[in-house]
């Protein structure tokens, strides 16, 4: 099992704002410390909201390739309804070459939707532009000239796309929430999926990544094709009560003022510590008990082939978010291998 972070480029840690300066520099020095403590991925987000800083997720990768030497460098997510695939090509095959060989995407519909007044898509549009969007990037991936013509872009016609990646086929995965026809989607045509799970009991979404499997299977793909991923929020500490007192009350904060705008009641202690329980969806805890959770999630979604954290949303500092990363490389990964070494399939129990 891959482990990495994925980031908001947050602003915000709790009610401290940063400015931007400050928190860019220290986004990009927690990527070097990722690289450094041998996390195996990175991802940037993509929001166009103030207190976030990933409009442009690519440019903040490529700032980051300068500084890393071995971290994967992805998109989580990169809107693809509202952005053009030519240029999510580009931007990344150029973030392949600056890394080395290092660059992925992630693609979406994204879960927000200030990106589609913004760049004056309509939403009524939502599921048909990711699914143009998406053959286009797939074919530009594939195949150096293009001919191609939809409804929601100008038509291509032997068009020469460049510059080329460094690696022969960009790596796409496909993210999803709870949709049954974007699982379906990514196993017909055979694309790893990153499931995005922030709420409840992960093992619910075991049908859905078993739908994807099947469909994969029956449009021909063999198992090692159909990879899963898992991006949760979560966070570690030396031990679970302080991984506890450090991440409860931001994380409350951030749900309560969200709920506000969605109609939902304050986050409460009692939810939480449902969250936090073993089934629930929060990583949450010391180095031993987010090793054994991330090993029965695994188990409960059938196998699983990267997790990213989610951690700079609940108020952490700096400080605190650099500790987490340095626990993950020293402690959490050599859980799981030694997990995966005695077992095989992350069966057994941590000794």
């Amino acid at each position: 099992m891959e482990i990495g972070i994925d980031s908001f480029a947050s602003a915000m840690y709790g009610s401290n704002e940063l400015d931007s300066e400050t928190a860019m520099e220290q986004l990009l020095d927690r990527i070097v410390a990722a690289d450094e403590a041998g996390l195996d991925v990175f991802g940037i987000g993509e929001h166009h909201k103030k207190e976030f800083l990933d409009s442009v997720p690519s440019v903040i990768l490529a700032a980051a390739a300068a500084r890393t030497k071995r971290i994967r460098l992805t998109s989580a997510v990169t809107v693809l309804s509202t952005s053009d695939p030519v240029r999510v090509f580009q931007n990344f095959s150029t973030l392949d070459i600056i890394s080395k060989g290092r660059a992925e995407i992630v693609a979406g519909r994204g879960s927000a939707i200030e990106a589609y007044p913004l760049f004056g898509f309509d939403l009524n549009d939502y599921d048909a532009l990711f699914e143009e969007k998406l053959k286009l990037l797939l074919q530009i991936r594939d195949k150096e000239f293009v001919t191609w013509s939809g409804k929601f872009r100008p038509a291509l016609k032997n068009q020469p796309v460049y510059p080329r990646p460094v690696q022969e086929k960009l790596p796409v995965w496909i993210g999803v929430g709870g949709t049954p026809q974007s699982f379906v989607r990514a196993g017909k045509l055979g694309l790893p999926l990153m499931v995005a799970i922030i709420g409840g009991e992960t093992e619910r979404f075991r049908p859905l990544v078993d739908l994807y499997r099947k469909s994969g299977a029956d449009a021909g793909f063999s198992p090692d094709q159909l990879k899963v991923g898992l991006h949760s929020p979560g966070y570690v500490g030396v031990d679970d009560r302080s991984a506890v007192e450090d991440y409860y009350p931001g994380y409350a904060e951030l749900w309560t003022k969200a709920g506000k705008e969605c109609g939902w009641p304050p986050v409460t202690r009692k939810q939480f510590d449902v969250q936090i329980a073993p089934k629930g969806v929060l990583v949450v805890g010391g180095p031993e008990t987010v090793a054994e959770k991330l090993i029965r999630h695994s188990e409960a979604l059938g196998g699983v082939d990267r997790f990213t954290f989610q951690m700079d949303n609940a108020g952490l500092s700096h400080r605190q978010l650099l500790h987490a990363i340095e626990l993950i490389g020293t402690k959490v990964i050599p859980l799981i291998k030694h997990a995966q070494d005695v077992s095989g399939n992350y069966g057994n129990p941590i000794e």
